[in-house]
């Protein structure tokens, strides 16, 4: 399972939260392997701008040598994916030229119908074959991935994440920006998960639109991922009952009402169509009946530990973990490591911090207890042997990390995205903390 792997903002290489993605239908062309590519130094935290300029430029250097029969399977590629691609492909050359938020560039680029954007789209065919390729080798990258797994006996093999929204000034929005709400981001109100709010600084989808196209949007949307994930988790679900809404300048945010049974039926069909399972993330101010609704749609919800301790008791149609990507992992949890982060960054009082410091320490004793040990086998052998019909285990939980990989509420005072996880992937099987925690779920029947 990996985070949202949706398409970034190459032109931007500070923009790197999968969260925020340029597009949700294409994909992000960081992640692409490149023959021939030269390693960069590890370091505590990954180096964004020189790493994804170094791969452009391999790519670049690939894309001019193709030969022949190389350029004719890119034209039927194209062929087959139509119109949104080249209008993503020349989206993203645009982007090339002007700079990587469509709002910026000049007044004639910025609406994707306009005859300017054609002439660029002529005058500049190598230039959106090569965004078009990129994707192509996405795409081809994916589908190997999604048939090794299949050949190792994978049940689900990739766990693929759908962003809940989309960044305003990106590709999707660009496209299409009659679907989505203007001078408004989606976000959740204050709390005590983030005491001062969120705003996520994505684009909401017009219900109203939504439901005149029938659905199509969400259901192309689900179609991009499950067409190389056998499972798929819908970031916060709670948005197919309500959505929150933050208006640009502070103004206090309201919840939007959407069509959820309209919405669930889509995400049914999806699912059904390619075989695979869906996760909801049902996590928050659930509303009534939503996971409900959940299981009698056939979709997963999900239970952490961290907020619901009583593991043996959690249902049995959802997927069960610690934590989360927006949460400390085990050992940092136990240490209130979030909770100093916020005090430091000043989302919180010190006498605040203490007490909630208190609190925390209480809270881990008393998993402790539940689970019968402190330490992380403990919790993993419990999460194996509670009724949830999927676990998931966190790479940082089994390595002991002590850092997270996002704080909510922050953008750049906490190194969001770029905490290595230490090994590399390729080494993590080989890991002895990975295959201890494999063990204990193998001898779970898991």
């Amino acid at each position: 399972g990996v985070n949202p792997i949706h398409a970034g903002f190459p032109a931007d290489p500070h923009a790197i939260s999968p969260y925020s993605p340029s597009h949700r239908r294409r994909f992000n062309v960081a992640h692409l392997a490149v023959p021939g590519e030269a390693a960069s130094p590890g370091g505590e935290l990954v180096d964004y701008p020189p790493a994804i300029a170094a791969r452009l430029a391999a790519l670049k250097a690939a894309f001019a040598g193709l030969d022949a029969a190389a350029l004719s399977e890119l034209a039927a590629f194209r062929a087959a994916r139509g119109p949104e691609l080249e209008l993503f492909a020349i989206h993203q050359a645009l982007s090339d030229r002007f700079g990587p938020y469509w709002p910026d560039w000049p007044a004639e680029y910025r609406t994707c119908t306009a005859p300017a954007v054609a002439e660029f789209a002529a005058a500049n065919g190598g230039a959106v074959a090569f965004h078009a390729w990129l994707q192509f080798l996405a795409e081809t990258q994916l589908a190997a991935i999604r048939e090794a797994g299949a050949a190792a006996g994978m049940a689900q093999g990739l766990y693929l994440d759908l962003a809940v929204g989309t960044h305003p000034a990106g590709a999707e929005t660009w496209a299409d920006p009659g679907l989505f709400a203007q001078g408004v981001s989606l976000g959740a109100p204050p709390d005590a998960f983030a005491p001062q709010g969120q705003s996520w600084g994505l684009a909401p989808m017009l219900p109203g639109v939504l439901a005149a196209r029938g659905f199509r949007p969400l259901a192309e949307t689900l179609r991009a991922q499950l067409r190389f994930a056998g499972l798929l988790r819908i970031d916060h679900i709670l948005g197919f009952e309500r959505t929150f809404w933050v208006p640009e300048g502070g103004a206090p945010g309201g919840y939007v009402k959407m069509p959820r049974a309209a919405l669930l039926a889509v995400a049914r069909i999806e699912a059904a169509r390619e075989g695979a399972v869906i996760v909801g993330e049902d996590l928050g101010n659930v509303p009534e009946g939503l996971r409900e609704d959940l299981a009698a749609s056939g979709l997963l919800g999900c239970r952490l530990a961290m907020f619901d301790p009583g593991i043996a008791n959690w249902p049995e149609p959802v997927l069960g973990s610690f934590g989360s990507h927006d949460l400390p992992p085990f050992a940092a949890w136990g240490a209130g490591r979030d909770i100093d982060w916020h005090r430091r960054l000043g989302h919180i009082p010190p006498e605040r911090a203490e007490a909630l410091a208190a609190e925390r320490a209480g809270q881990a004793q008393a998993l402790g207890v539940r689970i019968g040990g402190v330490g992380i086998d403990a919790l993993h052998a419990a999460l194996a042997a509670s009724p949830a019909r999927l676990i998931a285990l966190q790479t940082e939980d089994m390595l002991g990390a002590t850092e997270q990989a996002n704080l909510p509420g922050t953008v750049d005072s906490h190194p969001n995205w770029r905490r290595r996880i230490g090994p590399a992937a390729a080494d993590l099987a080989d890991c002895e903390p990975v295959r201890r925690a494999a063990r204990i779920m193998v001898r779970a029947g898991r």
